[in-house]
């Protein structure tokens, strides 16, 4: 399983790239695999201002949809707009093509909350 050190986690299986006050955010590794094939992303948040743990998008695979979390509140600036057309780049990049969307944060207070690479791993081996 691919848990990458240098980036930030949640309980709710999202990573968080952060490059100043803006973060990349996408599911996991460990999610993409419990998900299976993703063959739909669904967000239409962006020019948003959402908090911490609204729902911002839903990504649907061939077994089920799941509603994506906020982790972090900030406006969203970005959608991956390649998953359009290639929703499953989250299956085979999660950390790379794979990401879905970019915020601007607004509370920088909150990145405290996030999981490290350790901890996280913890979460989901238990």
């Amino acid at each position: 399983m691919n848990i990458p050190t240098t980036l930030k986690y949640t309980k709710d299986h999202e990573w968080i790239s952060l490059e100043g006050t803006t973060a990349t955010i996408g599911i996991t590794d460990f999610a993409q695999g419990e998900l299976g094939d993703i063959v739909y992303v669904d967000i239409d948040t962006v020019d948003e201002n959402l908090n911490i743990e609204d729902v911002f998008g839903t990504v649907e695979a061939v077994k089920t949809v799941s509603d994506l979390f906020m982790p972090l509140s900030g406006e969203i600036n970005e959608f991956n707009e390649a998953l359009e057309d290639q929703p499953e780049l989250v299956n085979s990049d999660p950390y790379g093509g794979g990401w879905m969307i970019k915020i601007s944060l607004s509370d920088v207070s909150e990145l405290d909350n996030l999981l490290d690479a350790e901890a996280y791993k913890a979460l989901i081996v238990g």
